[in-house]
């Protein structure tokens, strides 16, 4: 009984989050939910080098620089991008940036810790959720990539200087691209 009262809290906190972030999203077509961008804003340039912010519920909040970002360990994933081109995307797993700001990861990701979640935003405000799970090498063999590079280019101005990468997903409705912050909540 109580694991069923669990899951309902669970499903109606995830409703919510899905409402919350799309909710700026028409009705009308597959094609509107992809690419709809938020509601448009003015987004103010990063101050200095800083590159993406990593903030909300994390124990460290950062601002990484480029170069911090290079002190990470790179990877590289093979994944057909929006222009249905097989590339090889270089960059750093998101679990590794998410790891750096203190989250809780493998066998400490559990209890009220699952609930946490990740939206990624992008310099225009368009905005993708991930749940902490779907990041971390203890739930799933998936990496998920914070990509500054494609083909052994960095990327186009259009894309980057980073764009999240989802191997495997059908539609690219959380490739995001231009990337700013990195912001955790709770469900």
């Amino acid at each position: 009984m109580k694991e069923e009262a669990t899951l309902r809290r669970f499903r109606r906190a995830l409703a919510a989050i899905a409402v919350g972030v799309v909710g700026g999203l028409t009705w009308d077509s597959p094609e509107s939910w992809a690419q709809a961008p938020a509601t448009p804003r003015t987004v103010e340039a990063p101050a200095g080098p800083v590159v993406v912010k990593v903030e909300g519920e994390v124990s460290t909040p950062l601002r990484l620089t480029a170069a911090e970002l290079n002190q990470l360990p790179r990877q590289t994933v093979m994944a057909r991008a929006h222009d249905e081109k097989e590339s090889r995307f270089e960059g750093i797993a998101l679990f590794d940036v998410l790891k750096k700001a203190g989250l809780p990861t493998g066998k400490d990701l559990r209890g009220k810790a699952v609930a946490l979640y990740l939206v990624v935003e992008a310099a225009d405000g368009y905005r993708a959720v991930f749940a902490l799970p779907e990041l971390d090498p203890a739930f799933t063999d998936r990496v998920i990539l914070l990509a500054d590079r494609r083909d052994g280019q960095a990327l186009s101005s259009r894309d980057g200087p980073l764009q999240i990468v989802v191997p495997g997903e059908k539609r690219h409705s959380r490739w995001v691209r231009q990337v700013i912050a990195l912001r955790i909540g709770r469900a």
